[in-house]
């Protein structure tokens, strides 16, 4: 189609001449036409009637709303279309005006453009109600106590970055079973930095059809983003009781889809309500206990480098110094220390009371790396701390405890070798996409029973046995009863 041809060309064209590092500073991934053509297409169009409008909130050079005009073109021809979009940028206006003019000489769609910040500005063209929003927006931090996150804060729901922001102010514009085809970092979907926005957004929006893209390098392949993208696709209104999962290698490929019950995607009773893409991993029925129930706590290392550079040392006979742990220390399910040409010192100096704060008491403890890549054979990491005195832990490091103190010897051995199973492995997997295993991704995990993962550590033929020995040792002691999730 000329439409698609000339907006791609737009977009590429936008790339060329925009400073990276104001795209950079207003968050702009610009929607190549094949990612847009696949957002485009997952709204149903045949309850809509007449007149659709149309909302591309941050639209760039409007990828989106041509593929979503074209589309409604060929499909839906009876329907008139009005689009409202928006964008900061005035770089970009040119362009995107080139578009949606091309969209009314094309097929005749009418148009308003309003150029300003989408977060901020009060102008009732933007606030709808809207039949469909198609949207690619901008990511970035918000600080507290920035314009832009307390006024969606006062408007909506308080949240802590620019793209969920865009989000619930679009899901507010939708009229009752309006729908949204969103592209988004997969972040959103656990943890307790999106928490509050997770559960407004899931208390007024039905979860469509959820989208995974299995390389993280594929999307937005030509600015350079090394990201984890999801599409969602929603409806304004209650949730209906099926969801459908989707997944491609890249934006160009035909997805493969099934339907599976909402209570697969947010497990019932969740409270955090993790919104999990693949609902393949099967729990274990002797896997029904969560840290809590086992009289167990997680927490984050206490010592933050940066700011205790006077505590860290290499010199580990002096007083006072006791042994620093960081993410690399966790080696072959213990803690290799001190570690061989450590690019960190090995050293913490508690030499005043506020260093002493930072310490663990002497006892075993289960350290799990915080940081780990979507390509890596494991996302979750532990080893077992079980030296002898107290020890401090970086904040790249999350450790589970007791009370605040150590674990039983047996019973840290066999959280350990379940934490580094394949079976656990995979169940982390349906709800997180992005770097981080937070302390409160850790706290929904599901566990064995005290006795059981004592049991474990007793059976195991060595601390850490290979992948394939410990999955089938964990395996044969937990086997998985397919279906048992639902």
């Amino acid at each position: 189609m000329k439409l698609i041809e000339n907006t791609e060309a737009r977009r590429v064209e936008a790339l060329s001449v925009l400073a990276p590092r104001t795209q950079a500073a207003l968050g702009q991934y610009f929607t190549p036409a094949p990612a847009a053509d696949l957002i485009a297409s997952m709204p149903r169009l045949d309850g809509l009637t007449n007149t659709v409008r149309v909302l591309d909130p941050g639209a760039g050079v409007g990828s989106l709303t041509a593929a979503l005009v074209s589309r409604l073109h060929d499909e839906r021809p009876d329907l008139d279309v009005h689009v409202v979009a928006v964008e900061t940028d005035p770089q970009v206006m040119p362009y995107l005006r080139a578009t949606l003019e091309e969209c009314r000489t094309t097929y005749g769609t009418t148009f308003d453009l309003v150029q300003g910040d989408y977060l901020t500005d009060d102008d009732a063209l933007i606030d709808g109600p809207f039949d469909l929003v198609v949207a690619n927006p901008p990511y970035g931090k918000l600080a507290a106590g920035s314009l832009h996150r307390t006024r969606i804060a006062h408007l909506l729901v308080d949240t802590s970055n620019i793209y969920t922001a865009f989000w619930a102010r679009a899901t507010a514009s939708l009229s009752p079973g309006g729908q949204i085809s969103i592209i988004v970092p997969r972040s959103w979907a656990n943890g307790t930095y999106h928490r509050a926005f997770r559960q407004w957004m899931l208390d007024r929006t039905s979860l469509d059809l959820l989208h995974v893209f299995e390389s993280r390098n594929t999307v937005f392949a030509d600015t350079g983003v090394l990201q984890e993208n999801v599409i969602v696709a929603g409806t304004r209104g209650d949730q209906q009781p099926e969801v459908v999962l989707s997944a491609s290698i890249a934006h160009d490929d035909v997805p493969r889809r099934r339907t599976v019950p909402f209570g697969a995607v947010v497990l019932p009773g969740d409270r955090e309500r993790f919104v999990r893409f693949d609902d393949s991993a099967v729990v274990p029925p002797a896997a029904s206990f969560t840290l809590a129930d086992l009289g167990l706590g997680v927490s984050t290392g206490k010592v933050v480098d940066f700011r205790n550079r006077e505590h860290l040392t290499d010199d580990l006979n002096a007083e006072g110094v006791v042994p620093m742990i960081y993410q690399a220390n966790v080696r072959g399910g213990e803690i290799e220390w001190p570690q061989r040409h450590a690019k960190k010192p090995q050293g913490f100096s508690s030499s005043t009371e506020a260093a002493r704060k930072l310490l663990l008491p002497e006892g075993h403890y289960v350290v799990i790396k915080r940081f780990s890549a979507k390509e890596e054979k494991r996302r979750v990491v532990a080893g077992v701390w079980k030296h002898d005195g107290p020890v401090a832990l970086d904040n790249k490091t999350n450790y589970l405890h007791e009370k605040k103190g150590p674990i039983d010897p047996q019973l840290a051995h066999g959280l350990m070798l379940w934490l580094n199973s394949s079976t656990l492995d995979a169940i982390f997997r349906t709800f997180s996409g992005h770097t981080q295993v937070n302390a409160g991704d850790v706290k929904t995990l599901p566990f064995p029973s005290r006795d059981d993962l004592v049991r474990l550590a007793q059976n195991a033929p060595e601390w850490l046995p290979e992948q394939a020995k410990l999955d089938a040792l964990v395996a044969d002691m937990f086997p998985a009863v397919v279906g048992s999730a639902e």
